[in-house]
């Protein structure tokens, strides 16, 4: 007897210690979600990356956001989320564009832009109004337009991608850095389009050396500048550093003794970026950031150049929506028309 008892004990025991290990798996298990993401967290190859990109939908160039937004998206298997940017009277334009049009299946937010945060911090200048419009300072206030992601895309309106925005994502900012932006010095096939139109490439183009806070501030006026419409940043960086602080110090300063305007360079949103990005700053592949073709209704780039280009920048007076303009086909490639009809293109039979 006692042997058949002891076996029994000895069966009984492991029933018991096998229900506790149920038990206690079941209790301190780790939900299959949160197991996920720490895999996730572990090999971020494996993990599927929202990529943020900041646009601004402006009154009168709504068709200028849409195109950019149309050509991102289709060239990227990547999960993008459209941050788009408009003050409280435009919003319901664009929301009903993209929402009545094939740009419907995207990922986007609309966010308000409140331009009482410029209040006392810009200049009027009336040779070119256009410079002085809110939207055009959103780029000073990324961190509080975007606020979960740690890496963020800004992009200006009048760009068209050709390239998988995946890899202007993937750009590398070095320790410190809050952002990265092309250099107006980058790509020697740009250097003869820079020539032919006049376009100001140093901080001599942007900043009144007469006035002597911008001689106290050490920068040689033959320093290469650098052009803010397309921006890597990394917001834990720019919240540490401060950067919108910064920026509007020189806002602020601008409006008191006139340090930059809108009639030197081109820009009254790039001026205090230079002076605050200065030395501290990465790199985008030049290819991602192929600018001037709206600086003049003449100068052309060579078509396999242009095929090759990542990214299309129609900074200056001449938009690709607008007439005269070059390189147009390139642009409406991507436009979709206004369901509402109140955007129309300006093409010389219309």
């Amino acid at each position: 007897i006692l042997p058949f008892v002891s076996v029994n004990q000895i069966l009984l025991l492991l029933l018991v210690l096998t229900v506790c290990a149920i038990l206690y798996n079941k209790v301190h298990q780790v939900p299959s979600a949160l197991k996920n993401e720490t895999v996730d967290l572990e090999s971020p190859e494996e993990m599927e990356e929202e990529i943020p990109v900041v646009i601004c939908a402006a009154a009168g160039r709504m068709g200028a956001a849409v195109a950019a937004i149309s050509s991102i998206h289709s060239n990227t298997e990547a999960s993008v989320l459209f941050y788009i940017v408009g003050l409280k009277t435009t919003i319901p334009h664009i929301r009903k564009w993209i929402e009545n049009s094939k740009l419907k299946e995207i990922k986007f937010k609309v966010v308000e832009f409140n331009p009482m945060v410029l209040k006392g911090k810009i200049r009027q200048d009336a040779s070119r109004p256009e410079l002085l419009q809110p939207l055009n300072f959103v780029r000073f206030y990324l961190p509080l337009l975007v606020q979960k992601h740690e890496k963020v895309i800004y992009l200006d309106d009048d760009v068209i991608v050709q390239g998988d925005i995946q890899e202007l994502y993937d750009t590398k900012l070095a320790p410190g850095h809050a952002a990265a932006f092309s250099d107006d010095c980058d790509l020697p096939s740009t250097h003869e389009m820079i020539r032919s139109v006049g376009m100001q490439n140093t901080y001599m183009g942007f900043l009144d050396y007469r006035k002597q806070a911008i001689r106290d501030l050490g920068i040689s006026p033959s320093t290469c500048s650098f052009n803010p419409g397309v921006i890597v940043a990394n917001m834990t960086e720019w919240k540490h550093q401060r950067i919108t602080k910064q920026l509007e110090k020189w806002m602020q300063r601008n409006v008191e003794e006139n340090l930059y305007s809108s009639t030197l360079g081109g820009g009254v949103a790039t001026s205090p970026m230079l002076i605050v990005f200065h030395g501290k700053y990465s790199s985008i592949n030049p290819m991602w950031h192929i600018r001037h073709l709206g600086w003049s209704p003449d100068a052309r780039y060579s078509e396999q150049f242009l095929q090759e280009a990542k990214l299309l920048h129609w900074n200056g007076r001449y938009k690709p929506w607008d007439y005269p303009s070059v390189h147009t086909d390139l642009w409406e490639n991507w436009f979709i028309p206004d369901p509402s009809g109140k955007f129309k293109l300006t093409r010389p039979d219309s």
